[in-house]
């Protein structure tokens, strides 16, 4: 039995459960999950893997080890040892001294030394999703006998109560990814349609103003002449429809080109598709997690779509820059503003709600200054991961 005192342990897990559920993406709750574990047991090392189908983990984290060192251990793990038996034999492992298990078969040189071992696999239902473990307890103040402290019965059973929990929150968090990838689909066949509906109707009228100016050319050849000028404007309205449309239904590129060079990206094609000056300036940005990139993305997209298509803007800008740990979005535009509160009061949103929606799903912060004839300005702040 350890000393930790009655129902503090119980109280230790509703904190890491009220942690967990506050994070929807599947990074995020393994984060907090490895994070409280190891707190919760007082360990000096923990870590979380989700198998993947080939023998590997299509995800890996780990709390305890500092960011140099975790890349000088090199590639992640491969589904060996005992790592291997609490995936596929979905029990529990508490070791004394884990290099001595039979099934031990060493760990690269910039990996930590540990000595003993708690391990339990994440199960929904028949599935073991995933295997998390400690490593190292930490004995109390003034108690260090030679072999070291240990986990316990207690230890294990209440490691056992927040893995139950944690099958929860990661099968929460992918069930919400896969939900949010379906809206992204929904989105971009939305979009689809409305690029349809908007070019085509741009290029009948296209169509019919050119048969009249045909028509025009020999009997009145001033008024042809106007047709032919509206064509042309016709022609540069279906162009900028089908550049605009192009830029949303693109999918972003934030894996591979990250979030400031997706925005410069989007923003110059928008500068040359729109009437108005778009710019964007960026400064000290770091790289933000998954969540928080996009969540950026879609609100710099939400507020440009706005100053673009509704403002009437002659100019709008867009700065990304750092923010303490995190960053801080600005789009401003000279258009012809409005009143927030009779927007409100109206129930016309400009997509207010949904930006607002998606910086407090990442704990940031949407901001929207706006008054009519003195343009609009919507800054948005995330916090660093």
């Amino acid at each position: 039995m350890t000393d930790r005192p009655p129902g503090s342990g119980l109280a230790a897990v509703s904190t890491a459960l009220l942690a967990m559920s506050r994070h929807l993406e599947v990074r995020d709750v393994l984060k907090t999950i490895v994070a409280s574990a190891r707190e919760l047991l007082d360990a000096e090392y923990a870590a979380l893997g989700v198998p993947d189908d080939h023998g590997g983990f299509a995800q890996f984290v780990v709390d305890g080890v500092g960011e140099e060192q975790w890349k000088a251990i090199g590639p992640l793990p491969r589904q060996h040892g005992i790592l291997a038996a609490m995936l596929h034999e979905a029990k529990p492992e508490r070791l004394a001294d884990v290099r001595k298990d039979p099934r031990f078969e060493g760990w690269p040189a910039a990996h930590p030394d540990m000595s003993d071992f708690l391990g339990l696999p994440i199960r929904d239902g028949d599935e073991t999703i995933g295997a998390l473990f400690l490593a190292n307890k930490r004995c109390p103040e003034g108690a260090a006998p030679a072999g070291g402290c240990g986990f316990t019965e207690d230890d294990e059973e209440l490691l056992g109560i927040l893995a139950q929990h944690a099958a929860i929150a990661l099968t929460n968090a992918r069930l919400y990814e896969r939900s949010r990838e379906l809206t992204i689909a929904e989105e971009r066949s939305r979009l689809a349609h409305e690029l349809h509906d908007a070019v085509s109707q741009k290029l009948f009228s296209l169509r019919l103003t050119a048969q009249a100016a045909t028509a025009l050319v020999d009997r009145d050849p001033a008024r042809a002449k106007g047709e032919l000028q509206q064509v042309a404007a016709l022609a540069a309205e279906a162009a900028d429809e089908l550049r605009a449309a192009v830029v949303e239904l693109r999918p972003a590129a934030l894996d591979e080109d990250g979030l400031v060079h997706t925005l410069r990206t989007q923003i110059q094609v928008l500068d040359r598709a729109h009437g108005a000056q778009v710019t964007f300036e960026s400064s000290g940005v770091r790289a933000l997690p998954a969540a928080q990139e996009e969540a950026v993305l879609r609100v710099a997209q939400e507020a440009l779509h706005n100053a673009l298509r509704h403002s009437g803007a002659g100019r709008v800008a867009v700065s990304l820059v750092r923010h303490g740990q995190g960053a801080l979005l600005s789009v401003n535009d000279d258009g012809k503003g409005f009143d927030p509160r009779s927007v409100r009061r109206a129930g016309r949103h400009l997509g207010l709600v949904s930006m607002r929606d998606r910086a407090g799903g990442v704990g940031g912060r949407l901001t929207v200054q706006s008054e009519p004839g003195k343009g609009t300005t919507i800054e948005m702040e995330v916090p660093g991961g």
